[in-house]
């Protein structure tokens, strides 16, 4: 599971040119959901806004790991007998993450699911996982072991025992998605959040751009930096909240799924990109590699910028990431 620690959204509901903005905050996919749209007036916005809802159910059913039905739970169910015949959004989507995975050297790896759950942030945990246990918790992880047919759009799980989770991207996916579907209705301008997997297109109705507060999580009552946000997502992982510490040593709750062992070193990391599904998977594998390797990597990818803090309350940024500009202290 994922903590998203985001930070701050801030825009004006203000009238002009016979336009309103409008939002409606409901609970989706499990977690927070707030759609904000510009429109005509409150019932058109309503109206857009209740599009959105149904999109979401409809994605929600094609996706989802933990509702039976659906071909990612069928995957999942015929793991190591056969291959399931699956839609194409799934099996792009499905390819999109392994390409992610490659680029991130398997530091995001949609195969997570297979991992045996050993490490608790409940409070119950007493004594770290022996490295026998670590080693077999991650035994069937491994996204190489999903195979693809392009032809006959079948995904197969090689290992049985292996499973699935779009947790990672899925949110960021299924903003992508209505962000599409609005603006091919002809909305103008509005923001898609799922639980800070934040999407933007257009402006304000006062002319301006959308904008987005990032925190520091150890010192969350405050805002360092507000980022203008064109046409662009933006996403944050963290973990200031459950992690374990053993020996002096603080261990989050973002699990290097390529060892077995929690993510060390990062409090939090934020992704800007022109999709909040690459702002989304991206968050989790350049957590996972740390600052020195995921600012080099996030450094050679066009269009994509990011800011880390780290455990001591550190930030970094990508070099196109100039956080002295939008600096609020």
């Amino acid at each position: 599971m994922r903590i998203v620690i985001l930070i701050s959204l801030f825009f004006t509901a203000v009238f002009a040119s016979a336009q309103v903005t409008h939002k409606r905050t409901l609970s989706m996919l499990g977690s927070p959901f707030e759609m904000t749209v510009v429109a005509k007036d409150i019932p058109e916005a309503d109206f857009y806004i209740d599009m959105s809802v149904a999109e979401v159910s409809r994605l929600e059913n094609l996706i989802s790991d933990w509702i039976p039905s659906t071909p990612i739970s069928q995957v999942n169910k015929f793991a190591g007998i056969k291959p399931v015949k699956v839609p194409q959004e799934v099996f792009d989507l499905v390819e999109r993450s392994i390409k992610i995975s490659e680029l991130t050297s398997g530091a995001f790896d949609i195969s997570y699911a297979s991992m045996d759950k050993i490490w608790k942030f409940d409070g119950s945990m007493t004594r770290m996982p022996t490295p026998e246990e670590i080693k077999k918790s991650v035994s069937k992880v491994g996204y190489k072991n999903i195979i693809l047919d392009h032809k006959n759009s079948t995904i197969f799980l090689k290992l049985e025992g292996m499973k699935l989770g779009l947790g990672g991207i899925g949110q960021g996916f299924i903003a992508d998605k209505i962000k599409f579907l609005l603006t091919y209705k002809g909305v103008a301008a509005g923001i898609v959040n799922i639980s800070g997997d934040i999407n933007t297109w257009g402006k304000q109705t006062n002319g301006e751009k959308w904008k987005v507060g990032i925190k520091n999580p150890l010192n969350k009552n405050k805002i360092f930096a507000t980022f203008p946000l064109d046409d662009s997502a933006v996403e944050t992982s963290g973990s200031y909240e459950k992690y374990v510490t053993f020996n002096g040593k603080r261990y989050s709750h973002i699990i290097d799924t390529r060892t077995g062992y929690p993510a060390t070193g990062v409090i939090s990391v934020s992704v800007f990109a022109k999709t909040t599904e690459l702002a989304d998977a991206l968050a989790t594998g350049i957590f996972v590699m740390g600052v020195d390797v995921g600012l080099d990597l996030v450094n050679q990818l066009p269009g994509v910028g990011c800011i880390y803090v780290d455990e001591s309350g550190k930030i970094f940024s990508s070099k196109n990431i100039d956080l002295k500009k939008y600096n609020n202290e």
